[in-house]
């Protein structure tokens, strides 16, 4: 399960992307927990059990440029109708290889797992761990179709310091693999640290979950 969406990931974190064809691809869940959609350059993957079929005839149904159907919000309304399934915003996707060495400022790891950060990234990750440094956080686990995925908090009070470069820079010190993560188009912060930290934008994603 999810073998063709980890395939296409995989890929696009070494920088090989669908064709910019104007084409929408239709591949399986990579699990019960995650589906969605993910545009590239002229091609987005839809990545859901729903019937191909009536995913094509929604996007026709959209109503608008090729291009932009699949993130069209009258397409992701009905797949999010029809799959019972709920998003919070349009992502912007970003990868990061892995660097060697030890991380670039020192880290508490957080073993609790009833400690709210933990529980809140169980809903969306498997294999949550969570570190702690002066003013902020830093989170990590296994999402969408197996993916190594990070996320960063700085305290108010931390903030204008570098803390979310440095964090961010510090996952991919912590994982064998490509690490990604995703940024609220809106939150410039988020975007520049991620970037900062040598992450690549590579798309945006609308990530439909249950619940």
């Amino acid at each position: 399960m999810g073998r063709a969406l980890a395939g296409i990931l995989q890929d696009a974190a070494g920088g090989v992307f669908p064709p910019a064809d104007g084409g929408v691809t239709v591949v399986p869940q990579g699990g019960v927990r995650d589906a969605g959609v993910i545009a590239f350059t002229a091609h987005a993957v839809v990545f859901t059990d729903e019937d191909p079929a009536w995913v094509r005839a929604e996007l026709a149904a959209a109503r608008c440029d090729a291009l932009a159907a699949a993130m069209n919000p009258r397409f992701l309304a009905a797949l999010l109708d029809r799959t019972g399934r709920r998003t919070d915003t349009i992502d912007l996707l970003t990868v990061a290889a892995p660097l060697a060495g030890d991380p670039p400022l020192a880290l508490r790891e957080i073993e609790d797992p009833a400690h709210p950060r933990v529980v809140r990234a169980l809903a969306r990750r498997d294999g949550v761990r969570v570190w702690a440094a002066d003013g902020g956080l830093l989170v990590l686990g296994r999402g969408v179709a197996g993916r190594w995925e990070a996320a960063v908090e700085v305290e108010e009070p931390a903030r204008h310091r570098g803390l979310g470069r440095a964090l961010a820079t510090a996952a991919r010190h912590l994982v064998p693999g490509p690490v990604w993560a995703q940024q609220a188009a809106g939150n410039a912060r988020s975007v520049r640290a991620f970037q900062a930290a040598g992450f690549r934008p590579v798309g945006a994603e609308s990530l439909h979950v249950l619940g």
